[in-house]
């Protein structure tokens, strides 16, 4: 319900959140997210297995990328971690982007409420991938880990700064076999790399572990490491103040969303929308004057609206 599209739907969904509301918030969020290639759905199923053996459940909310041709979506999570989404004490749901940036769904924050209302103590998001916009998670969970690969010359020339700015943790994945030489190098690397930025918080400091999701070794230091991270936030009373500062971001982002849906949908704007993007093309018209003409168009169909119902 609360992905569907229909009108009816989205209001039955509002207030079934707000039905909720007072059972959600009691779970420990971990957006996790990774460069190409390192394991993001084999450390999810290892890391997820782990907690539900130490009582824990997991719901996993897991986002695959939107075709921008087709607009289809592959969500094959399910078949990549078999073991745990068979599992009693988990719930794995892939979604699709459907278009929005930040490797999250536009969902997301609803469905981690829903989850929490559900019971589940632990929120796995997982993300589409490394990228510029992939920051947009850190404003929805309580820790931000970031997969990475063994080798980190080129990784370090690749990852995005502002991914690396908002990390709380760093894991460099695959640290097996041949590879574990090099996964020990790179979290020198990566260490070095971390401390020539600003953590954005003064009582963090980002580490960097080593892995390897498919030997389940590991994995309880990282475990640690966000209980760590969760215990100081509370004791410092950053937790309750990220958790308000969240709200309110989901609040903007919500209003900007609503605004850019009234305005797509708005009749005029439709009527109009293609022949004036005919003459930006054309170069009949600059992409600045056709938005005021847009722009000026919904506003004076709203302004009729108003004084039709006076």
């Amino acid at each position: 319900m609360l992905e569907s599209s229909r009108a009816d739907h989205h209001e039955k969904a509002q207030q079934l959140l707000e039905l909720l509301l007072p059972h959600s918030g009691g779970s420990i969020r971990v957006g996790i997210s990774g460069v190409p290639g390192a394991g993001k759905s084999t450390f999810i199923e290892s890391f997820g297995l782990n907690l539900i053996e130490d009582g824990r459940t997991v719901a996993v909310l897991a986002v695959d990328p939107t075709s921008e041709r087709t607009g289809g979506s592959i969500l094959g999570d399910k078949t990549r971690m078999h073991n745990l989404s068979v599992n009693p004490s988990a719930f794995i749901r892939p979604s699709p982007t459907s278009g929005v940036l930040g490797g999250v769904n536009r969902l997301t924050r609803e469905s981690i409420l829903v989850c929490e209302a559900a019971g589940f103590d632990t929120i796995l998001v997982e993300t589409v991938g490394v990228g510029q916009s992939e920051t947009v998670v850190s404003s929805m969970v309580d820790f931000f880990l970031v997969l990475m690969l063994p080798g980190a010359g080129d990784d370090l020339q690749g990852i995005k700064r502002g991914v690396m700015e908002v990390a709380d943790l760093l894991v460099i994945n695959k640290a097996d076999g041949n590879n574990e030489t090099q996964a020990y190098a790179a979290r020198n690397d990566y260490t070095h790399a971390l401390r020539l930025l600003t953590p954005e918080s003064a009582s963090w400091q980002p580490p960097v572990l080593t892995c390897s999701a498919m030997l389940n070794k590991g994995l309880q230091e990282v475990w640690q490491k966000i209980l760590e991270h969760h215990q100081l936030q509370t004791d410092n009373g950053q937790f309750d103040s990220k958790r308000q500062s969240q709200l309110v971001d989901w609040l903007e982002s919500t209003v900007e969303q609503q605004l850019m849906n009234e305005f797509h949908n708005n009749p005029a704007v439709q009527n109009s929308h293609k022949s004036i993007r005919q003459d930006v093309m054309n170069s009949r018209l600059t992409p600045v004057k056709a938005a005021q003409k847009l722009l000026a168009l919904h506003w004076e169909s709203l302004q009729r609206e108003s004084l039709q119902r006076d």
